[in-house]
């Protein structure tokens, strides 16, 4: 898939970043955040985390004309037993803004939910991950390269893309594509950027898969181990 043309900026880069733990934390489940002015943001704290021991998070964003819950959906089986935190933001518009052009409203949305979130919730700063599917994954990507000092893993389900961001840091990736995508064919994606990110020094776990433009529960379950955060 080509790349737009006019995308980049400085815009990609998030500040926030965990702080001391909270006095409480939310009830185990899941949670709109409800952040004024902004589409709904979900998140989900399994039981057995406390305000103590920093937990990980991970923050999930949907494909194209999708919303929160499609996100929180992409790794939603795991995160009770892994005791991951997961946060799930709805694009503005039918999908995120550095996948059509420039960085800039939904990155500062997705500041404004993780700044919340870290008010919350006691996040561990050494285990932060991003994920998505389709023009989610792009947009991880982008996010991801972007924000090397926030996020250690990034996780791309079927990624169209790599948007053009200047990039901080070396973090991990995992990058699953359907060898039978009509949608995002993977001669035209996948194929062609993961060697390039591997040529560019990122350590890069690549998995295709008998299939369409899809996450497949094996995919989605190696993808969880794969980060090792396991308790």
């Amino acid at each position: 898939m080509d790349r737009p043309r006019e995308t980049s900026l400085n815009f990609a880069a998030l500040i926030a970043r965990p702080g001391k733990e909270p006095a409480s934390i939310p009830v185990p489940g899941q949670h709109a955040l409800g952040l004024d002015s902004a589409p709904n943001t979900l998140f989900y704290v399994p039981a057995g985390i406390g305000a103590v021991q920093p937990a990980p998070l991970i923050l999930l964003l949907h494909g194209a004309g999708g919303e929160a819950a499609g996100g929180l959906g992409l790794l939603s089986a795991f995160a009770k037993s892994h005791k991951i935190v997961l946060a799930a933001p709805s694009s503005r518009t039918s999908t995120w803004d550095g996948v059509r052009g420039t960085f800039g409203p939904d990155v500062e949305m997705i500041k404004q939910a993780l700044e919340r979130i870290f008010q919350l919730v006691f996040v561990d700063p050494n285990r932060i991950a991003v994920g998505g599917f389709s023009d989610g994954a792009s947009y991880a990507l982008g996010l991801g390269l972007a924000n090397g000092g926030l996020f250690s893993r990034v996780m791309a389900f079927s990624p169209g893309f790599v948007p053009p961001v200047p990039r901080t840091g070396k973090p991990r990736l995992f990058v699953s594509h359907g060898e039978g995508d009509t949608v995002l064919p993977i001669d035209r994606t996948s194929r062609r950027l993961v060697p390039l990110l591997k040529t560019d020094g990122y350590d890069v776990t690549y998995r295709e898969f008998p299939g369409g433009h899809s996450v497949p529960t094996a995919i989605s379950r190696e993808a969880i181990n794969w980060l090792g955060w396991q308790r």
